[in-house]
């Protein structure tokens, strides 16, 4: 291990397999905290290579909680996050529209590390108590066509890491793994990404599985489509852009996405768009992110599954779909359900 730490301090990149070691050294509180906040700090000044990359990805999805739904083929749609724009939680939103329209989600999040309030954050303070047991999961999932993935209660080896990640408040090279290491292994993704090397580096990362996804790259810095300025977007067949005036859509001013200063503010912002009560501007870019991934699985024309977006939304469908799951969490046993912070 000491010759990898050397080749890190001298700005040498690592194989896939010397990325894999360290991290699972990482992991195993083979480093002093000291050591930990070296090593993240390097890949905070210089960027992360694709096979670094694929060796991080490589060793959590070893460590981890595994968790299948035989018969599922659900999808996940993540921010990477990063882009220090401070928006209500699009994603996580974009994910309870997207189960109302019938399609299954196995969303995976985490508390905001350098944000206000990550998916986690906004999902405790509107109600949701976080369990790992696959059966209570499996019966959300069937329920209510969704169920939602703490990541520190399926990748525990993130316990070692977690009181620098901390300290430091900053993003680290877990943060740029998160979108990437979703315990369920959905069939599709829908990734948002802050920058144009994110997006090539998670695309080069993508390519390597079978998942099918789709990544998208607001150009003015936005890690999720907001309208607010045309949208790059990847497939594994294919590039192009989205304008916001492409879908008669309109241009969104960055101050309509506003997510609030604390996470009680989010976490209320949150259920007020989910009860179909947001502005124009907040419906509106929530429905075009989860259109998106009604067309990656549906194969429907974007147009119309934005339609399908804006109707399960406007009618309050999304919203029974978070009041279901709610009330099947209080239906269930208390022990089932855990918290755990990292």
């Amino acid at each position: 291990m000491k010759h990898i730490t050397e080749a890190l301090i001298n700005r040498q990149t690592l194989t896939r397999e010397e990325a894999a070691s360290l991290l699972q050294h990482m992991t195993n509180a083979a480093f002093t905290e000291a050591e930990l906040a070296a090593i993240l700090t390097v890949f905070r000044m210089r960027a992360i290579t694709a096979q670094e990359l694929l060796g991080f990805h490589d060793a959590m999805m070893e460590q981890c909680v595994p968790i299948r739904f035989p018969g599922f083929q659900t999808m996940d749609i993540v921010g990477s996050g990063g882009d220090g724009k401070n928006t209500f939680n699009i994603s996580t939103l974009a994910c309870f529209v997207v189960a109302a329209c019938g399609i299954p989600v196995t969303k995976h999040g985490n508390y905001g590390v350098s944000s206000i309030s990550g998916s986690s954050n906004v999902l405790e303070r509107s109600g949701l108590r976080f369990t790992a047991i696959p059966e209570v999961l499996e019966a959300q999932l069937t329920a209510t066509n969704i169920c939602f993935l703490h990541a520190p209660l399926f990748h525990p080896a993130l316990k070692a890491v977690a009181q620098v990640r901390q300290s430091l408040k900053l993003r680290t090279l877990f943060n740029l793994l998160g979108p990437l290491v979703n315990p369920s292994r959905p069939a599709y993704q829908l990734i948002g990404t802050c920058n144009l090397q994110l997006a090539r580096l998670y695309r080069e990362v993508l390519n390597e599985g079978d998942r099918m996804y789709t990544l998208v790259h607001n150009t003015d810095g936005y890690d999720e489509i907001t309208l607010t300025a045309p949208c790059k977007i990847w497939t594994p067949q294919q590039e192009l852009f989205l304008e916001p005036g492409m879908l008669q859509l309109p241009t969104i001013q960055p101050d309509a996405l506003y997510g609030g200063d604390t996470p009680e503010a989010a976490a209320t912002l949150f259920r007020t768009i989910l009860r179909g009560k947001g502005t124009p501007a907040q419906q509106t870019v929530v429905c075009i992110n989860a259109a998106c991934a009604i067309h990656m699985v549906t194969g429907e024309g974007l147009s119309a599954a934005y339609q399908r977006a804006s109707a399960a939304l406007s009618s309050g469908a999304a919203y029974e779909v978070y009041q279901q799951l709610l009330q099947f969490q209080q239906q269930t046993h208390a022990t089932a359900y855990e918290h755990h912070s990292i």
